[in-house]
C-alpha cells in the first residue's frame, strides 16, 4: 500500500509499524485511524494488517475500532472545512496539493457531495481532502457521516475479512493492490449510479 516513502515519511511509517506490536496497539490503532482523517499521512491499514495478523480472531473489532475512530476523526476534518478551512483547512489541502482538485469538485459537492465520500473513504484518494472539503463546500452533515460509515466500514472490514480468511498470503496483495481493487469498484459504482439515473 505504501512502496516507497519520502524520507520525512519514513519515520512516521516505521513508527506506526511499530505502534502495531505495542501493548496498548488498540489505543494507537485509534489515534492513527483518528487523525488520519484530519491530517495524518499514514493509512491507518498499516497498522491494522499486522494487528489482524497476530491476532486473526479478533478481525472485526480491529477494523471496528478503525471504522469508529476514522468516522469520528472524519467530523473532525468536516468541522475544520466548515468553521476553520482557511486558518487549517486550507493549509492541509495545500500540502497534499489537492487546491486544484478541490475548486473543480465545488460544482459537483451539492448533487453528488455523499458519492465523493464513498470514494474517498474506499479509495487511495486522501480521505482527510475530503473530510475537509465536504465541511468546506457545506456538505449536510448526516449524509457525511453516513457516507463515512459505509465507504470507511468496508474498506476497513473487507480487509480484516481477508485476512481472517486467507492470512499472510493475501496481505502482499492488499498492500500493493487493494487500492487499485477499491478504486475499480468504485469506477464501477458511479458507472452504474449513472447509468440508471440517466435511464430514468
Amino acid at each position: 500500500m505504501i512502496q516507497t516513502l519520502f524520507s520525512p515519511l519514513r519515520g512516521l511509517y516505521d513508527w506506526t509499524m511499530r505502534m502495531a506490536a505495542h501493548r496498548l496497539a488498540e489505543r494507537y490503532l485509534a489515534f492513527v485511524s483518528f487523525i488520519e482523517s484530519v491530517i495524518f499521512p499514514i493509512p491507518p491499514d498499516v497498522m491494522l494488517i499486522p494487528m489482524v495478523l497476530a491476532h486473526r480472531d479478533r478481525f472485526l473489532r480491529y477494523a471496528t475500532i478503525c471504522t469508529i475512530a476514522s468516522v469520528v476523526g472524519g467530523v473532525g476534518g468536516y468541522l475544520i472545512g466548515y468553521g476553520l478551512f482557511d486558518v487549517i483547512g486550507k493549509p492541509i489541502v495545500a500540502f497534499y496539493g489537492y487546491e486544484e482538485a478541490l475548486e473543480q469538485a465545488r460544482a459537483s459537492f451539492a448533487e453528488y457531495g455523499w458519492l465523493i465520500v464513498i470514494g474517498g473513504g474506499l479509495t487511495p484518494l486522501p480521505f482527510k481532502i475530503v473530510t475537509i472539503a465536504s465541511g468546506a463546500m457545506e456538505l449536510n452533515l448526516a449524509t457525511f457521516v453516513l457516507a463515512s460509515i459505509v465507504s470507511r466500514g468496508a474498506r476497513f472490514y473487507i480487509v480484516a475479512v481477508l485476512l481472517r480468511l486467507f492470512g499472510g498470503p493475501i496481505r502482499t496483495l492488499i498492500e500493493e493492490r487493494f487500492g487499485l481493487m477499491t478504486t475499480l469498484f468504485f469506477v464501477l459504482l458511479v458507472g452504474g449510479f449513472l447509468a440508471v439515473k440517466w435511464l430514468h
